[in-house]
């Protein structure tokens, strides 16, 4: 543990109740991915497993249930009690171009070739480009509501600073995950754009858009 993993942790956390917080204050779930929360859903339910197998410490263990939690009661909120306010017209991204490379990807390259080694390969895979479907939302509506930014912004930078936290474990434990490490670049990438229109539009006031596909 170090204070990059903790920031990234509370990062993460901060970002998942912003959404809650925004679906149940507003009744309302317009402009949010169902498909993306799926995918996120999907990531913990395969990487925590090991809940109740691999005991590492009570903090891991809190995250873990917390996680799980909020995921799958994000995912009820947009598909059970706040269905109705849905936009499922532009939650139109097809997951299965997603799912199908990083299944496949997951058998090819993983660390032993065990049922619970390549889900863990997976949702580490599959984090990476799991907020792929909501980026793709905002970019077909041409606009996202400021808690939504402010939603996506701790999600990246909760992915920021793990890449600090490896970083920092290589230096001082001489610790390095080749998978974690490229897929959080990846998924890092992906933030890039969303993070210059933060800082230059939501940051000064401004309300995000994107000019719209024709």
């Amino acid at each position: 543990m170090n204070v990059f993993r903790i920031l990234g942790d509370v990062s993460h956390l901060l970002a998942m109740i912003l959404l809650l917080g925004k679906i149940w204050r507003s009744k309302c779930c317009t402009g949010i991915s169902g498909k993306s929360q799926i995918l996120f859903a999907l990531v913990f339910t395969t990487r925590y497993l090991d809940l109740f197998t691999n005991f590492i410490s009570i903090y891991n263990t809190v995250m873990k249930v917390v996680f799980l939690l909020c995921a799958y009661v994000t995912v009820y909120m947009i598909y059970g009690k706040f269905r109705k306010t849905f936009d499922s017209e532009n939650d139109t991204f097809r997951v299965e171009f997603l799912l199908v490379p990083v299944i496949g990807l997951s058998f090819l390259e993983n660390y032993s070739f065990t049922p619970l080694e390549i889900l863990w390969t997976f949702s580490i895979y599959l984090e990476s480009v799991a907020i792929l479907p909501q980026l793709f939302m905002i970019s077909k509506t041409g606009e996202a509501e400021t808690i939504t930014t402010h939603y996506l912004f701790f999600l990246g930078l909760y992915r920021a600073l793990y890449l600090a936290n490896w970083i920092r474990r290589y230096q001082t434990e001489n610790f390095y995950d080749q998978i974690a490490v490229v897929s959080g670049v990846v998924q890092t990438i992906f933030y890039c754009d969303f993070f210059y229109l933060y800082v230059t539009k939501v940051l000064k006031g401004k309300k995000l858009s994107l000019p719209v596909p024709i």
